[in-house]
């Protein structure tokens, strides 16, 4: 919250944000003699504004270098591993709640900055904060604009990594199933001449056992050459 009456700020807060501090800092540094409240409240709103555009700019490379990993065809999220999927997801979460938090603090920012532009209609400032306020209202929609674009690449990326994880699941499933069926018709010849029955004229044969050793080696590979003959694997 921002008071401004008679030449001097007051400001309400429950934390010690970040450019408050580098505000306190440059004009304990140089701080011009008898400057007015105004121009703490300019310094302060240009402050976060910068804030927030440094937010943003560092939250796009992070997010460039995650869809680095993910399109990528050597990229770390298609070598397949649970682990660093979750990282990944965990990553994307992060940003994406960083970015809704900047576009909050912007929309914040942006009312006050309109509400000061409106109420120094009747008030003699100078000209050049009246070129600043115009200047700021600029930045707020401009910054408004890439933290909805970046939004939306958040989500694409999201997207595009939870279907990299649908895919890891199906080839997971696919493998399974394609050993269930190859291990199925040995698994058919083995239990047939396993069940033991009196009158099984097989049993009796002298080449029976070897028989059914290759016949159930043909019976693994056959489905197996025929899936890799329709490229399913």
């Amino acid at each position: 919250t921002f008071i401004l009456a008679s030449h001097r700020l007051v400001t309400v807060r429950y934390d010690e944000p970040k450019p408050f501090m580098l505000v306190e800092n440059k004009l304990a540094r140089s701080c011009a003699p008898g400057i007015s409240g105004e121009a703490v409240l300019m310094e302060l709103l240009d402050a976060v504004i910068d804030r927030n555009a440094d937010i943003l700019e560092r939250a796009g490379s992070d997010m460039d270098a995650i869809g680095h990993q993910i399109f990528e065809p050597a990229g770390a999220a298609r070598t397949g591993h649970a682990k660093r999927y979750s990282d990944i997801l965990i990553a994307i979460g992060r940003k994406g709640d960083l970015t809704s938090k900047v576009r909050e603090s912007l929309v914040s920012i942006g009312r006050v900055v309109t509400f000061v532009a409106a109420a120094v209609d009747g008030v003699k400032w100078s000209k050049d904060m009246r070129e600043q306020l115009k200047t700021m209202q600029r930045d707020v929609t401009s910054l408004t604009d890439h933290a909805s674009y970046l939004s939306n690449k958040i989500t694409f990326v999201l997207d595009a990594m939870l279907g990299v994880v649908n895919l890891e699941q199906n080839n997971i499933i696919k493998l399974f199933s394609v050993m269930a069926v190859v291990l199925m018709p040995p698994t058919l010849i083995a239990s047939i001449y396993g069940m033991n029955f009196k009158i099984m004229p097989e049993l009796e044969w002298q080449h029976g056992y070897p028989f059914a050793l290759v016949a159930m080696l043909l019976a693994a590979v056959l489905p197996y050459v025929f899936f890799k003959w329709k490229k399913w694997l």
